[in-house]
C-alpha cells in the first residue's frame, strides 16, 4: 500500500503517471511501477526501489498510451521486489490492479482460484484481486469489479485496467482514501491529492463504499451495488505542501490523526472471522516451541522501548512468562542470560536502527529465537529475525513517532494473545473478551480525536514552563514515560517521568509552586494510590492535569484540569492514553514555534550506535 495515480485522456499516460508518482514521494516508498494500454496491448513496467529506477527502464522500452495506472508500493505482503511491485495482473496479462490497503481473506480466496487453474507469481495480497477479477468477468468490467469486491474482505482502493475495455479506469474506495480528477478531455484517480494538483483541482472525493467508472469524457460515480450518485465538484484551493499533510498543518498531526486506521490495518486479517481469536500466520512456531519459552527479553530503542514496556505487562499478564525489556544500547554489554528457551522479541519502526539490530545478532548468536516488531517489510531486522509482525502503519514521516509507536502496542496485544491461546494460559472466554474490546479501540481513538483541539489550552499552559513532571502507576507510568519523551522531543521542555509511588523517595524535592505535573490515573486497582500521590504533589504546590478513565469522577476533585479517556480494559488503555499525550506535545511544540516534524538534533532512522 502507498500511493495510487490513474489517468485516461489524450496524452502521453506514462509522463502523467510518474509525475503524479513523484508527488507521492514524500509518504515513503520501496518500489514502483506502471501499466499502460499501448498499441501491443496492456504493457506494465515495475522496478524495487525509488522510481529513478522505473524512469530508467522507461528510458529504454517507454510505455506510450492514453489510458493507464500507477503505484508506489510500502511493502505489506512480501518483501520489496520487482515481481511484488504493483501493477499487479492475472494469468492471461488482460487485467490489471493497484491497490492501496489489505485483503485480510486472501489466503481463502488464493486457494480457492489455484484449484481453479490460476498461477500467482508473487507474495502479495493484490495479486489476488486481479485474478479474482478476472475469473469474475463477462463482459462487463464494472460488474466484474463489483462481484469481485463483495468476495473481498479489508481496506482497499483500486484502480482497474481490461484490455477488453481499452476505454475505461474503474476506481474502488473502501476503507482506504481514494479521490477522482476532473479534467477538460481527460479524468484522473489518486491516493492523495498532490498526485494530481499539477493537472486539475477539480475533484470528487469518493466515500467509503463507492466507485467510479472513468473514461476520457467524463466520470460516472455509483456505490458499490450499481446505484448512481450525484455529487458537486470540490475545488482545491490548497498548495501543493498543504496537500501533501492532507490538509493538516504537519505531518505529525496528520499521522496522529491516522492512528485510528493504522489500528484497524494493523489487526486485519490477524483476528479471525469470528472475532473471538488471534491468528499470526507470520510466526512459525510450533506449539511445542512456544510451550519451551521460559524468559522474554524485548528489545528496543526510545519509542519503540517504550512500548517494550506495555508489552512487558501484556506477555506476562497474558502467558505469564517473565518478561525482561532491555534498551537495545544496552543489551551486549551487560551479558545477558541468553539460552535456547529464550525468546527474544526487538522492536524497530525502521528496522534499520543500529544498536536493534546488533542486539538482535548478539541474541542469534547465543541460540535465541527473535521474533521482529517492524514497520517496514524487507529491513534488516526484518530479514534477520526468525518471525516478524509487521505493524501496518504505513510510512510515518514526522520524526516523532505516533502512529508507528501505538501500531507496536497492537502488534503486542496480538502477540500476547497468539501466546495465551497456544499456551492455555486464559480461558478462552477471557481472549475473546479481550479481542472483542480490541476491536473497538479504533472507533475510542477517534473520540479523543474528536476533541484533539480541547489541548492547545494545556499546551499553552504547559509551554510557558521550562519543567514538568509526569506520574502514573503500572501501565500509566509507562505511558507517562512515552508522553514525557514526546514532550521532549519537539517542544524541548525539559520532562521527566515518574512512578507515582516514587515521588516520596526524591522527587519530591523539584516540586514547587506551579510546576506542572501530568498525572494518569486510569488503572482502577491502583487509582486510590495514585490519587494519593497527585495529592502529595497538589500540597508542594503544583498544579496537575490529570488524566481518567470516562465514568471516574473522583479525580476531578483532586486536579485541576482533567480529562477522560473512553472506557476500556486497563490492559488495553495505554492505546488510548497516549494519544491526548501526543496531542499535548504536538500543541506545545507549536506554542513554542519550533519545527514540529523536524526537532532539532533528532533523525527518523537511527542507523549509527
Amino acid at each position: 500500500m502507498c500511493g495510487i495515480v490513474g489517468y485516461v485522456g489524450k496524452r502521453n499516460s506514462q509522463n502523467i503517471l510518474i509525475e503524479g508518482l513523484k508527488k507521492l514521494e514524500y509518504r515513503g516508498y520501496d518500489s514502483a511501477g506502471l501499466a499502460v494500454f499501448t498499441e501491443e496491448g496492456l504493457q506494465i513496467k515495475k522496478a524495487k526501489g525509488r522510481l529513478v529506477n522505473l524512469e530508467n527502464k522507461l528510458d529504454v522500452e517507454p510505455l506510450n498510451g492514453f489510458i493507464g495506472i500507477g503505484h508506489t508500493r510500502w511493502a505489506t505482503h512480501g518483501k520489496p521486489s520487482d515481481v511484488n511491485s504493483h501493477p499487479h495482473t492475472d494469468n492471461s496479462q488482460k487485467f490489471s490492479v493497484v491497490h492501496n490497503g489489505i485483503i485480510e481473506n486472501y489466503v481463502a480466496l488464493k486457494e480457492e482460484l489455484t484449484a481453479l487453474g490460476h498461477v500467482f507469481v508473487s507474495e502479495t495480497d493484490t495479486e489476488v484481486i486481479s485474478h479474482l477479477i478476472a475469473s469474475l468477468y463477462e463482459g462487463d468490467i464494472v460488474k466484474a469489479v463489483q462481484k469481485a469486491v463483495t468476495r473481498m474482505h479489508g481496506a482497499f482502493a483500486l484502480g482497474v485496467l481490461t484490455e477488453y475495455e481499452p476505454d475505461k479506469l474503474v476506481a474502488v474506495r473502501y476503507s482506504s482514501p481514494l479521490i477522482i480528477g476532473v479534467g477538460e478531455g481527460e479524468n484522473f484517480i489518486g491516493s492523495d491529492i498532490p498526485a494530481i494538483l499539477e493537472y486539475t483541482r477539480n475533484v470528487y472525493i469518493l466515500n467509503d463504499g463507492e466507485m467510479a467508472v472513468l473514461t476520457k469524457d467524463g466520470v460516472e460515480l455509483m456505490t458499490l451495488e450499481g446505484n448512481f450518485i450525484s455529487r458537486e465538484l470540490f475545488y482545491v484551493d490548497w498548495d501543493i505542501i498543504t496537500a501533501e499533510k492532507a490538509g493538516f498543518d504537519h505531518f505529525m498531526l496528520k499521522e496522529i490523526y491516522e492512528q485510528p486506521k493504522a489500528y484497524r490495518d494493523t489487526m486485519g486479517s490477524r483476528i479471525d472471522e469470528s472475532g473471538t481469536k488471534v491468528v499470526l500466520n507470520e510466526v512459525k512456531m510450533t506449539a511445542e516451541q512456544v510451550k519451551s519459552i521460559q524468559q522474554v527479553h524485548i528489545i528496543a530503542c526510545g519509542t519503540a522501548y517504550h512500548a517494550g514496556l506495555v508489552g512487558k505487562s501484556i506477555i506476562e499478564k497474558l502467558a505469564r512468562i517473565p518478561v525482561e525489556t532491555d534498551v537495545a544500547s544496552e543489551y551486549r554489554y551487560r551479558s545477558p542470560i541468553i539460552t535456547p528457551n529464550t525468546l527474544v522479541i526487538v522492536v524497530s519502526q525502521s528496522g534499520e536502527t543500529a544498536d536493534t539490530l546488533a542486539a538482535l545478532r548478539e541474541a542469534k548468536r547465543c541460540g535465541a529465537r527473535v521474533v521482529a516488531i517492524t514497520n517496514v517489510v524487507g529491513s534488516s531486522v526484518a530479514r534477520e529475525a526468525d518471525d516478524v509482525i509487521v505493524t501496518w502503519a504505513g510510512p510515518e514521516i514526522a520524526v516523532a513517532s505516533t502512529k508507528a509507536y501505538t501500531s507496536q502496542l497492537i502488534a503486542f496485544y496480538l502477540f500476547g494473545l497468539y501466546l495465551a491461546q497456544t499456551l492455555g494460559s486464559q480461558e478462552a472466554e477471557y481472549i475473546a473478551s479481550v479481542v472483542s474490546e480490541l476491536k473497538e479501540l479504533p472507533a475510542k481513538v477517534e473520540q479523543i480525536l474528536e476533541q484533539g483541539e480541547a489541548f492547545k489550552d494545556w499546551a499553552e499552559q504547559v509551554a510557558s514552563h521550562n519543567n514538568l513532571f509526569f506520574i502514573g502507576r503500572g501501565l500509566d507510568y509507562a505511558v507517562a514515560l512515552e508522553g514525557s519523551l514526546k514532550l521532549k522531543e519537539i517542544s524541548y521542555i525539559h520532562s521527566e517521568a515518574y512512578p507515582a509511588g516514587e515521588l516520596k523517595h526524591g522527587t519530591l524535592a523539584l516540586i514547587e509552586e506551579g510546576v506542572p505535573v501530568i498525572a494518569l490515573a486510569i488503572q482502577d486497582d491502583l487509582f486510590e494510590k495514585t490519587v494519593s500521590n497527585i495529592k502529595e504533589v497538589k500540597a508542594r504546590g503544583a498544579y496537575v492535569f490529570g488524566l481518567h478513565a470516562e465514568g471516574e469522577t473522583e479525580l476531578v476533585k483532586a486536579v485541576d484540569q482533567v480529562f477522560s479517556i473512553p472506557h476500556t480494559l486497563p490492559l488495553l488503555s495505554p492505546a488510548l492514553s497516549v494519544v491526548p499525550l501526543q496531542l499535548l506535545a504536538y500543541y506545545a511544540s507549536l506554542a513554542r514555534g519550533n519545527d514540529v516534524d523536524k526537532p532539532r538534533n533528532l533523525a527518523k532512522s537511527v542507523t549509527v550506535e
